[in-house]
């Protein structure tokens, strides 16, 4: 480029250089005088400091795109003892040790140092006049309603239930009306998500804080009617993409079990790209270059090392994992619930970090502090705080019960309940305004508890402070009603009725459905499916060597020669043929569960787009190819010249690519099925039916002649695929006969100037031309590409399985204004002859009878690995006495879940040693279990069943024989009623509820 320019022009960019490399010189020296500790030093230190300088004139030098990658880098990682290890560098072409050690230098302590970091990157923005985007989210009105199908019973989707569904939709198309119910989830709300500002979102659990997260984060289910509107920086949410501004961060944890959390960051980060960081970056070192400005070594590298798109691995993946905790689990395979990974936090702050990673604007949280100890949840949330005060960022969290020192890092509140805005406002007027309501926060409470209990009817009447007013119930329709009136209701109106008029940069929201270009997306994808192949490698090698000892009994039961007339050979070649076929087949099976299992973490990263659906099923197809080549290679290799087809090449790689195409057709099959099914259930019935078709329709078991008409007629693509498919498996590679070695179709004429293997080929059916191999190949290929245009089409356009609300018919008349219960209609009897069941002496009066016992360990040690042993588990000592409740606390990662699952003895790897035991004796694992109950952190139920049916299925399973099966069937209701009165965590009360019918609580 040099060359291009003229004379004029490059001598003033010859004295344009020379005057920056002049400051540079002169800003190092004073600089670093000030710091010199001995004037000996000076002089090696002015050296340095012309070398410094000289390097920044040559990154100065360089094109703006090799600018953008090149920085100054230290590698003595701040040592100022030797100043001879900086370094003009690629930021791109930092090593993993190199990135790991530059973000610990920038960040030692997370809290200061991560604040001190963005103070800095911010300081370098402002002082050249650059300005970050910002998000205002606005919403108006908004409404989300759901419509209910009325069923009278219990309302569970049953077979009668959907068949009289389907009934009454048919009635809708005639004009009749249909019985069903609408319900508001969100009424009428209205408020502004501003910039620079943490907003808390409190409410009890089902009020619908998940519903107004997915709302205004443009994530929400098609089924629902939203009626309102919602908008970011004045543009309408369907004007935009709101995924590629706004993220929403789900309360589950899914993510892909056989990655490791550094593969999941990574992959996230190469997804989302780097948003508006190149573009910014690029205008910061412009005006940096025409104010002669030199920017810190440190914090330049920083932001030009998360500012190019495309990585593999990034710095930016570093720094999440250290600001999230993430870093001592890095390299650790998240695991799910059957395979040993990280822990229930670590995980939670995985599902944090995937969405943060990215270059998003505004952040929508949903709980995201589950399973997080305090001090842990205390530094996500101060970090997303540094976040949006200092980087401009839009942040809505949703939180269940924070602790005081979190609840103060917000800025504003968002308080609802059933449905409807309680308060909204500042975090520091909400105590004043429930005091002006009547109710007082206690000085010693929280003030989110306090908040969670003043809406509730059953800890309201506590805080109210109006001595001289009668207390009465006061509702949510009121609290809302007066929050309307309020001043800060109207403040919030006066806002909304004024049009947002900033000038929408069109940096602020992403117009493009994928942040980057669809190759570099397609690599990616190709990158994580190679690597999760390799992670799969056992299942690829079991097959393999399910395949030849498959193939070594096959060749030893259909061992060439042998006596027997030309006919019983020629059936025997036939049956040879069509088990080969169908082991190929069946082989491909194993893809079904692959990606049935894999499809919520498709639509999840589907629908924040993250990368269009055919780079998943494209690079998923091509990495089958060689599998199916290695499987028909595998089988073609064994039994080929052991049953004695033509030992001619040409014919057994003719049959090798057949079995090719076979298995690849087929692993393409169960791929289709697998994502149309999206279910493991539906899929195994779609499957069986597929089974069903190829066995009647091959040929083999059923001649074609030997089929009616009219199903042929209906079924003659498939009839013509597995037909062509079979029967060029036998007469392509032809085998030859013993004795005279001539070709099947040609031994042994007959009248009619026929053979007895034209024949038999034609009394199968099978019977066609030479050429007509190749429309069998062609037809099997076509076939394949086929089911892999239908796994595209299906990823792209069918969502998650989702059933359709159903309520009963007295919840649908409760909604309608009636004044019964039918919850507490139905309880109250058993209520009552649960009470006089109980209703006896003080000796009697115990339902469930037990035995005190003490569990005490000591010396408690668990080792994992097979060869150099992990010490989870050191020393651990304790006893757990009877009446006493304990409580086993300790940081995310600590061991908790392990110690437990040892003292419950549910470990079942590893090596355990100490002693344990229950009421003084050793304790018996089969003893053990009968009389204790362990109620872990996975939620594993089955979906199909109700709350209420699996508690009393746990009752009659762990409750003792003797206990009347009337008390069994009472007793897990009235426990099942009464929690879900007083606990505000109602989840999980269930799951504690599972474990506590046993015999010694």
């Amino acid at each position: 480029m040099a060359q291009l320019v003229g004379n004029d022009e490059i001598e003033p960019q010859i004295i344009e250089l020379a005057e920056i490399e002049e400051s540079l010189r002169s800003s190092f020296r004073c600089h670093t005088s000030s710091s010199t500790h001995s004037s000996g030093l000076s002089s090696g230190k002015d050296t340095v400091d012309d070398e410094c300088a000289s390097q920044w004139a040559e990154i100065d030098r360089l094109p703006t795109f090799e600018r953008l990658r090149s920085s100054l880098f230290d590698e003595n990682n701040g040592n100022k003892v030797d100043n001879q290890g900086n370094r003009v560098i690629d930021v791109t072409k930092l090593g993993a040790p190199e990135r790991h050690m530059f973000v610990e230098k920038l960040i030692k302590h997370v809290e200061d140092d991560n604040l001190r970091l963005l103070q800095k990157m911010r300081r370098r923005i402002d002082k050249v006049g650059v300005e970050l985007p910002t998000v205002v989210v606005r919403y108006k009105n908004l409404r989300v309603e759901a419509e209910c199908e009325v069923v009278r019973g219990k309302p569970l989707p049953t077979l009668w239930n959907s068949l009289k569904r389907h009934l009454l939709d048919c009635t809708k198309l005639v004009g009749l009306k249909s019985q069903e119910a609408k319900i508001n989830i969100i009424d009428d709300f209205n408020g502004i998500i501003m910039p620079r500002r943490m907003t808390l979102l409190l409410g009890p659990p089902g009020c619908g804080k998940t519903t107004l997260l997915k709302a205004l984060s443009g994530n929400l289910d098609k089924s629902l009617k939203v009626a309102g509107e919602v908008s970011y920086n004045g543009q309408q949410l369907e004007e935009i993409i709101p995924q590629k501004t706004s993220a929403y961060i789900s309360q589950n944890d899914l993510h892909i079990p056989k990655m490791t959390v550094r593969e999941t960051l990574d992959f996230s980060a190469r997804c989302q790209g780097v948003g508006t960081r190149a573009e910014i970056m690029v205008e910061v070192i412009r005006r940096e270059k025409q104010a002669r400005i030199v920017p810190d070594p440190d914090i330049d590298t920083y932001m030009k090392a998360i500012s190019i798109e495309g990585q593999k691995t990034t710095t930016q993946t570093d720094y999440i994992l250290k600001i999230l905790g993430l870093n001592i689990c890095a390299e650790t395979l998240v695991g799910d619930a059957m395979r040993r990974g990280v822990s229930g936090g670590q995980n939670k702050r995985l599902t944090t970090g995937e969405i943060i990673i990215g270059p998003t604007r505004a952040l929508f949280m949903d709980e995201i502090s589950n399973g997080l100890d305090s001090s842990t949840a205390y530094q996500v949330i101060a970090c997303l705080q540094q976040l949006a005060h200092v980087t401009d960022a839009t942040i809505l969290v949703a939180l269940l019960q924070p602790a005081p020192e979190i609840f103060d890092l917000f800025d504003d509140i968002i308080l609802m309940a059933e449905g409807k805005i309680v308060y909204h406002g500042p975090r520091s007027h909400i105590v004043e305004y429930f005091e002006d309501c009547g109710f007082r926060c206690p000085e010693r409470k929280g003030v989110a508890d306090f908040l969670q209990e003043v809406i509730s009817r059953k800890g309201q009447a506590q805080y109210w402070h109006q001595a001289e007013q009668c207390y009465s119930y006061i509702s949510v329709d009121m609290f809302s009603k007066k929050f309307k009136e309020s001043t800060h209701a109207k403040k919030l109106d006066d806002e909304l009725s004024l049009s947002f008029m900033e000038c929408f940069h069109k940096n602020e929201s992403c117009f493009g459905m994928y942040s980057l270009s669809k190759w570099v997306l397609f690599r990616a994808c190709m990158s994580r499916e190679w690597l999760l192949m390799r992670r799969n490698y056992f299942v690829y090698v079991f097959k393999s060597i399910q395949l030849v000892i498959t193939a070594s009994i096959t060749m030893t039961m259909f061992l060439r020669g042998g006596a027997g007339s030309f006919v019983t050979n020629a059936n025997r070649y036939l049956g040879a043929s069509f088990f080969s076929i169908f082991v190929l087949f069946f082989d491909g099976k194993a893809e079904l569960s692959m990606t049935v299992a894999r499809l919520p973490i498709f639509f999840k990263q589907r629908d924040l787009y993250f990368y269009p659906a055919w780079s998943y099923a494209i690079s998923s197809t091509i990495l089958k190819v060689p599998l199916s080549l290695w499987s028909a290679l595998i089988w073609t290799s064994l039994t080929y010249y052991g049953i004695g087809y033509s030992p001619e090449p040409a014919r057994f790689f003719g049959q090798f690519m057949l079995l090719f195409s076979v298995h690849f057709a087929a692993t393409s099959l169960f791929r289709f099925l697998g994502s149309v099914s999206r279910t493991m259930a539906a899929a195994i019935t779609s499957t069986s039916f597929a089974q069903l078709f190829l066995f009647l329709f091959a040929g083999f078991i059923i001649p074609k002649k030997f089929l009616p008409v009219s199903i042929i007629s209906e079924v003659q693509l498939w009839l013509h695929l597995s037909v062509s498919f079979l029967q060029h498996s036998v007469v392509s590679s032809q085998p030859k006969h013993p004795a005279d070695q001539c070709n099947f179709s040609s031994v042994v004429k007959l009248a009619g100037n026929t053979t007895i293997g034209n024949e038999t080929l034609e009394n199968r059916g099978l019977h066609f031309s030479g050429y007509f191999f190749w429309i069998s190949l062609g037809a099997l290929l076509g076939f394949a590409i086929l089911f892999n245009i239908g796994f595209t089409l299906a990823l792209t356009f069918l969502n998650p399985p989702r059933s359709r609300a159903i309520i009963s018919y007295e919840k649908f008349t409760q909604i309608q204004g009636s004044e019964d219960s039918p919850n507490g209609a139905e309880i109250e009897p058993k209520l009552k002859s649960f009470q006089k069941t109980t209703s006896k002496p003080h000796k009697d009066r115990v339902a469930l009878p037990f035995e005190p016992l003490t569990l005490s360990f000591q010396d408690v040690q668990y080792y994992v690995g097979p060869l150099k042993k992990l010490q989870l588990l050191c020393n651990i000592a304790g006893a757990l006495r009877p009446g006493v409740l304990t409580a086993l606390m300790g940081v995310t990662g600590a061991g908790k879940t392990t110690l437990l699952d040892v003292l419950a003895g549910r470990k079942t790897t590893g090596t355990i040693e100490g002693d344990i035991r229950i009421g003084g004796h050793p304790m018996v694992q089969d003893t053990f279990a009968r009389i204790s109950g362990y109620c872990e952190q996975t939620d594993i139920h089955s979906p199909q069943i109700t709350i209420e049916e699996s508690v009393v299925y746990s009752a009659w399973l762990r409750l003792h024989p003797e206990i009347d099966s009337q008390t069994k069937l009472v007793c897990p209701i009235y426990i099942l009623y009464t929690s879900l009165i007083y606990s505000s965590k109602l989840v999980q009360q269930y799951f504690i509820l599972i474990a506590a019918f046993d015999r010694n609580l």
